[in-house]
């Protein structure tokens, strides 16, 4: 293990996270959370002074209201301030745009206001916190790991360490001059790892040593492939974000140390199911090749096997959720992705398929897979409809490219992602070249890295002076965003979506389908053919709202990159900070 020391860089690679490239389409909506969350916000100094979450704190006590103001305790938003009839009392700050009722940023889904801080912020009040700083640790993995290396051969970005630790330092400024943290700033520590992506060992060691060295209040990011890092972190009660994920039950028992941003898998289930059960099943194959259109709809589910048990109970859940809903699972087919056997794999599965007369294969696949599987097709004469099942990058146009073309035209599917807007128009590099006046040094993977840190600076405003765990995760809890097309509905907490309570961020879902001539840019600002395009502009769908409509290979209201976000999408303009 290779610490690394608070506020510096260093030379390195590229971490297992940030590589996997269009991993930033999911993020890069996920990255809203710290604008849209309805609670959070900031506050300035109304003189262009230094900003009040980096002041020193003066005598005043912490939770009590400012001298010759009544009524109100920290933290306070511009709403709530609204609501108390007390908002035009209270100096906002240059950092607010009051008629708004959010922060001076252009971002749409900037957040409310907050209270600007005065008096006694109570000192060390939680684990990492002192009357100065939080302490936070970043995770990142080695500079070549070869199972990584494999699955995101497609998509890999060149960015090293030393520009992820420099964009992010880039982001804790922003955040320090927009957001309240109520006299203390963030000091930041990047940890580069040893081990690769599903190194339990290492994870663990790198848990323990991250919480008996730097003793942080909170940990942000992890090893991709193992929830070993996770488990150790909760173990000594430390919080995390983004540093590992599973079941609704798995979480619970790490309460509240462990929350995630994007849909847990059984989660995204919730959405698929609801989907094929209203708009695929009893109704013919119509977007399969020309032998298969005209017969009713049978399903086989191809999913990835490696995970063992855990693998084999969400294959179980699927199949059992299906069966609820009067959909027939014809065919179970697992894989595992070993390159050595995969093709061979690939070949028996589709002859399977080709043989049970299989219409639409559910994919519940890793993205490398489905380049085996759809060759395999064209090869053995078999043109199927390909349901994208919520698959984590399979979902993507950079993978998507990368598949059988003639097969791909095929293939649609439900996704947590959201309809992307030109990321030189809108997103983490529009809004980082904004604040600093030139790009992020890791412009590329921003969006891979940037969300954990945007949830957590969004609940640390939210949360007010007194800071530690219980006040923290409660102010979690209470998160909602605002809906939008292109971003996702996030919460946490007990919101009603879902039957547990929920420790993951995303909550709704939109469809897409494969476009193989339409040309544009894919995740990683790369242009060439083949778009996901979203059906009617990429609206999204809580649980229990999907349609019944099948609007799939339907040009009209279909939306593959906005040239500029939604009219009632687009962010006010400000001055830059950066003249």
């Amino acid at each position: 293990m290779q610490p690394a020391s608070s506020g510096g860089t260093r030379s390195g690679g590229s971490s297992s996270l940030k590589k996997w490239g269009p991993i930033g389409a999911i993020v890069a909506v996920i990255v809203i959370v710290v604008a849209v969350v309805l609670s959070s916000g900031g506050g300035d100094s109304d003189d262009g002074a230094e900003p009040a979450g980096t002041e020193a704190p003066s005598d005043s006590v912490a939770t009590s209201e400012p001298a010759g103001s009544t009524d109100w305790e920290y933290p306070l938003s511009i709403d709530e301030a609204t609501e108390l009839g007390i908002a035009d009392t209270i100096d906002w700050g240059s950092r607010c745009d009051v008629d708004r009722g959010a922060l001076a940023v252009p971002d749409y889904f900037a957040p409310t206001c907050m209270a600007p801080f005065e008096g006694d912020n109570g000192g060390e009040t939680g684990p990492g916190v002192t009357a100065e700083e939080i302490t936070i640790v970043h995770y990142m993995g080695p500079d070549s790991d070869p199972i990584i290396n494999y699955i995101t051969a497609a998509v890999k970005v060149d960015e090293t360490n030393a520009q992820e630790s420099e964009t992010i330092e880039g982001f804790i400024e922003y955040f320090q001059t927009y957001y309240e943290f109520y006299g203390r700033t963030i000091k930041y520590v990047a940890y580069e790892s040893t081990g690769l992506a599903n190194d339990e060992v290492t994870a663990r060691a790198d848990a323990q040593r991250i919480v008996e060295d730097y003793k942080p209040f909170a940990v942000i990011g992890g090893p991709a492939l193992t929830n070993a890092f996770a488990d150790e972190l909760a173990a000594r009660e430390t919080l995390c974000i983004s540093c590992g994920g599973g079941s609704a039950e798995w979480f619970a028992e790490r309460d509240p140390y462990v929350w995630a941003l994007d849909a847990s898998a059984e989660q995204k289930q919730v959405h698929v199911v609801e989907f094929i059960s209203k708009q695929l099943a009893g109704k013919p194959a119509s977007h399969a090749g020309d032998a298969l259109k005209a017969n009713e709809r049978t399903f086989a589910l191809v999913y990835e096997a490696s995970g063992g048990a855990e693998s084999e109970r969400l294959a179980d859940l699927m199949e059992s959720r299906l069966q609820e809903q009067g959909v027939e699972v014809a065919l179970r087919l697992p894989y595992t992705l070993n390159p050595g056997t995969i093709q061979q794999q690939a070949s028996q599965i589709v002859a399977k398929m080709k043989n049970a007369s299989i219409t639409t294969v559910i994919m519940a696949t890793d993205p490398v897979a489905p380049g085996d599987f759809t060759r395999e097709a064209t090869a053995q004469e078999y043109e199927p409809e390909w349901f994208v099942a919520a698959a984590t990058l399979t979902d993507t146009n950079a993978f998507g490219r990368g598949y059988d073309q003639k097969q791909w035209t095929h293939a649609f599917g439900v996704t947590t992602l959201a309809a992307r807007v030109d990321p030189n128009v809108a997103g983490t590099n529009v809004l980082y070249k904004w604040f600093h006046g030139t790009d992020a040094p890791a412009r590329m993977s921003s969006p891979v890295f940037m969300p954990g840190f945007n949830l957590l600076a969004s609940a640390l405003q939210s949360t007010g002076p007194n800071l530690n765990y219980e006040t923290f995760t409660d102010t979690i809890r209470t998160f909602a965003t605002t809906p939008g097309i292109t971003a996702s509905f996030l919460s946490w907490g007990d919101q009603g979506f879902w039957e547990a309570s929920d420790y993951n961020g995303v909550d709704d879902a939109t469809v897409f389908w494969w476009d193989a001539d339409e040309v544009g840019l894919d995740e990683n600002n790369r242009e060439g053919a083949g778009m996901m395009k979203f059906v009617d502009g990429g609206k999204r769908y809580l649980p229990g709202e999907w349609p019944s409509e099948d609007k799939l290979f339907v040009d009209e209201g279909a939306v593959a990159l906005y040239d500029a976000p939604p009219a009632d999408e687009a962010p006010p303009s400000y001055p830059s900070p950066a003249g």
